[in-house]
């Protein structure tokens, strides 16, 4: 379980990142933050700088795998702590790229969380990173983490168990989502399946995508 410092960025129209996870030893209070623009983070504690792009009801947790972590840690050829890619939640055995969105996990003895959307990769976390050609770098390798919205609220703390309580039935999982919002965009309109699941600009933006002739 990670949790974000304030830190100056030249990257962000505010100056100023909670990109900066750092793993905590105690649990923390995880709970419905809001809206985009209002609510930030879902984790109590965490900061979110920039509530135009950041945080809100559907990004209110960011998971990132160990397993993808170690990846990157053997393409950049440096150490990558927990939390090094702004995650909440470093979590292990668990397939963050083929999660469905919209299925929902349990964490700990009492949050339950619902997967929503991929991470798509931004200046911020280019600065961050501060590595070539970042953005595109994570793209290609389609290991982009999942955001959840938080069902029921409580605390979560490291070493708690996350357990997969059920999923949709669709297609759509997070690597699907991923590629139909960055190389594959001819795969949009196939998101609609996901329906209440998908976060709400994204369904807004569905709804008024003209019709295909």
């Amino acid at each position: 379980m990670n949790v974000g410092v304030v830190g100056p960025t030249a990257y962000s129209d505010v100056r100023v990142t909670g990109i900066d996870k750092r793993p905590v030893t105690d649990s923390v209070m995880v709970r419905e933050p809001g809206p985009r623009g209002v609510g930030g983070s879902g984790v109590i504690g965490d900061p979110i700088c920039d509530l135009r792009h950041h945080g809100g009801t559907d990004q209110a947790v960011y998971a990132y795998a160990r397993e993808d972590l170690d990846f990157w840690e053997r393409e950049l050829e440096r150490p990558l702590r927990c939390g090094a890619f702004g995650e909440n939640l470093t979590t292990r055995d668990l397939d963050l790229t083929d999660a469905l969105v919209g299925e929902r996990w349990q964490v700990g003895d009492e949050c339950v969380l619902e997967v929503t959307s991929p991470r798509i990769p931004c200046r911020t976390f280019a600065g961050w990173l501060a590595e070539q050609r970042w953005v595109r770098r994570f793209t290609e390798q389609q290991r982009p983490g999942a955001y959840l919205r938080v069902i029921s609220p409580g605390r979560v703390g490291p070493g708690d168990t996350i357990r997969v309580l059920g999923r949709p039935n669709h297609h759509i999982t997070i690597g699907f989502m991923f590629r139909a919002m960055t190389t594959e965009k001819v795969l949009l309109p196939q998101l609609a399946v996901a329906g209440d699941a998908l976060p709400a600009r994204l369904r807004r933006e569905l709804a008024d995508a003209p019709s295909a002739p």
